[in-house]
């Protein structure tokens, strides 16, 4: 059971309890009923002494002497002489239209008396519903993890307030994206001397949108301005003002800016601004009305606040494209900040920075492992410091080694290694000529990426092996020979398996997954197709929204034009496997090679590699003139160590 609802459950059983105690207090003392029958025997006997009436007892008292035995279960335990003397009673009241006149007869003292329940009905019911609300109230804040707070907050703002004491994120703690810190400087100097820009007649920028992929730094850089410029920094999520309330999330931006406006100058920083700001419209009749009005309700408040009162938006998204215009255009976010994957200089920064923290050993060359993460971004570069840092501690070493940084990059890439999983040996064989021709390929193709490692260990979840290439240098432009060579490096594994086997596969999944992926945009994105021509058939913008729809619904091509977009695919592919299968086909003895020494190594670097593919292509090469090389020979070369 889950912890909240687990101490729920005994609020509502402690109220409960609590109710039933306040009930019986107000109905007071328990007292054991006397028979009616025995009462009038009590009454004819001449033993009632006194009696009261209501509506709905009789009550009094009566001498019980030498009746214990037939009264025994209205008398309780053992009671004394002098209680069975003046024994007190209580009768329920039945109608008998001849009591008083007994009473009268028997010369019994009586009288009657009118109850006044309106205070204890009162209390009965107005304590428990207090009780019920207070329990209520716990069990919401519970449920909330403390943020959803009572009925009577549901319109506040929730935004974090974080001071200049709390708050101690500067650009010195940024790294890797040089050219957006240099931007956002300027809006730091706004915030720091605005008369110098007001003076000449200039507007401080309203907003500024940073534009970035996760993990690149966007909320961070945000911090780090607020840090810089020693003003308050007030921060929420895009999501925390849509609730299921109609009302609550205009309600909530109305509040925002009125704390803002208490804290001027200041920054206002929403964080996953496509949550609420997505264009309106193109949900169709079933889209979210509520997140429209907020949506609504921050335009205008974004229009309405004094530019002169020192309130700065910042917002921050990495789905630019499905934002309303509105949001876009000027007076709203003015500055837009493109934060871009850091290349191989920011990288090296970044984790160098990260690195102040750890003892690092003497071999540990940050350099290289900045040049075997390209395309990582600042999270992904915090993460393997740290995992490097963990696997160090782990093996109880005095510094950080440079392995460490080498086995970092291969959890986060491919996953954390599962050595005690037990392959049958067909299956390694399997993985290991799969692993092998991805290598060979990706070594045969000019302008694809070199292999750095190949490992038949099985890592993550479903991977049993990875070939892992170290690109030269950033490209930010491929050509289209080039993605011919990344698309046959992917299926050299699955001709691989082919060749050696004469069947394939479940293991290619991945791999034909991003081939098809890779083709797919080659003929539709970047116009790389001779039969369709240089055409975009995707939408993007705001119409990604209906990306989930068919094509043809989308109104984006024809049938017709799909048909011959996936004869292209098929084209690029049905090529690729042809090249594919002639270079494993020449290098087959390569491919035995590699393949038998990764079953006896589980994990080759490039060194060995090299140094493998030589000595097989020594042994094959013909001694002599008219020497025939067409069959080749399986050759098995030894691991340097």
């Amino acid at each position: 059971m889950d912890t909240k609802q687990h101490f729920s459950l005994w609020y509502f059983v402690g109220a409960a309890l609590l109710m039933l105690a306040i009930q019986s207090f107000l109905s007071g003392p328990s007292q054991q009923l006397l028979a009616y029958s025995d009462f009038e025997t009590l009454l004819q006997a001449g033993k009632v002494k006194e009696v009261t009436i209501t509506d709905e007892k009789l009550s009094g008292t009566a001498d019980l002497t030498g009746l214990k035995d037939s009264l025994n279960p209205a008398l309780g335990q053992a009671p004394s002489a002098a209680e069975l003397k003046n024994h007190d009673f209580v009768v329920a009241r039945v109608p008998d239209a001849n009591l008083v006149a007994e009473l009268q007869a028997a010369k019994v003292k009586f009288s009657g008396r009118i109850e006044n329940r309106g205070l204890s009905t009162l209390i009965s019911w107005i304590a428990p519903a207090l009780i019920f609300v207070l329990i209520w109230s716990l069990f919401m804040r519970r449920m909330g993890g403390g943020q959803m707070g009572s009925v009577m907050d549901v319109g506040k703002s929730r935004a974090k307030v974080y001071v200049q004491k709390k708050l101690d994120v500067t650009f010195a703690d940024v790294e890797g994206i040089d050219e957006a810190k240099e931007e956002l400087m300027e809006v730091v100097d706004f915030l720091k001397n605005p008369d110098r820009y007001r003076r000449l007649g200039g507007q401080i920028p309203k907003g500024v949108l940073i534009v970035g992929a996760p993990g690149t730094g966007k909320t961070l850089l945000a911090k780090a301005v607020a840090g810089e410029a020693k003003v308050p920094f007030l921060s929420l999520s895009g999501s925390e003002f849509v609730e299921m309330f109609v009302g609550v999330g205009a309600a909530r931006v109305r509040d925002l800016f009125a704390q803002a406006e208490k804290l001027a100058p200041c920054i206002i920083f929403i964080d996953e601004l496509d949550a609420l700001g997505k264009a309106r419209g193109v949900s169709g009749p079933t889209g979210n009305e509520e997140r429209e009005q907020t949506l609504n309700q921050l335009l205008v408040q974004m229009d309405g606040f004094d530019m002169r009162s020192g309130i700065l938006i910042m917002a921050a998204t990495n789905r630019p494209e499905i934002l309303d215009p509105a949001l876009l255009r000027p007076g709203r976010f003015d500055r837009h900040v493109a934060i871009d994957p850091p290349d191989i200089k920011g990288r090296e920064k970044i984790l160098r920075l990260h690195a102040k923290r750890l003892t690092v050993g003497p071999d540990v060359d940050l350099a290289a492992v900045a040049a075997k993460t390209a395309g990582f971004v600042g999270a992904d570069l915090a993460n393997i410091v740290n995992e490097a840092a963990l696997r160090a501690a782990r093996t109880n070493k005095a510094s950080v080694e440079m392995n460490d940084f080498d086995e970092a990059i291969d959890r986060v890439v491919a996953g954390l290694e599962k050595k005690n999983r037990v392959m049958n040996a067909t299956e390694k064989d399997t993985v290991a000529h799969h692993e092998a021709g991805h290598a060979l390929v990706a070594e045969s193709r000019p302008t694809a990426d070199k292999v750095t490692k190949i490992s038949i260990i099985p890592r993550g979840i479903g991977a049993l092996g990875f070939t892992r290439q170290l690109p030269t240098e950033d490209r930010y432009l491929l050509k289209y020979g080039e993605l011919l060579d990344r698309l046959d490096v992917l299926l050299g594994g699955r001709v691989a398996e082919q060749l050696v086997y004469g069947e394939v596969s479940t293991g290619a999944q991945n791999d034909l997954q991003r081939a098809t992926d890779l083709a797919r945009h080659m003929v539709t994105q970047y116009g790389m197709s001779a039969l369709l021509g240089p055409a975009t058939l995707t939408n993007t913008g705001a119409q990604v929204l209906l990306s989930e729809m068919p094509a043809a619904m989308r109104g984006e091509y024809s049938e017709r034009t799909a048909q011959s977009i996936d004869e292209e695919v098929r084209r690029l592919f049905g090529e690729a496997e042809q090249r594919v299968r002639t270079t494993l086909t020449d290098r087959r003895a390569e491919l035995d090679a590699l393949a038998n020494a990764l079953l006896q190594h589980e994990t080759i670097e490039r060194g060995a590699l090299l140094e493998l593919l030589s000595q097989v292509q020594g042994a094959t090469r013909p001694s002599a003139p008219g020497t025939s090389t067409n069959a080749p020979r399986q050759v098995t070369a030894p691991i340097p160590a």
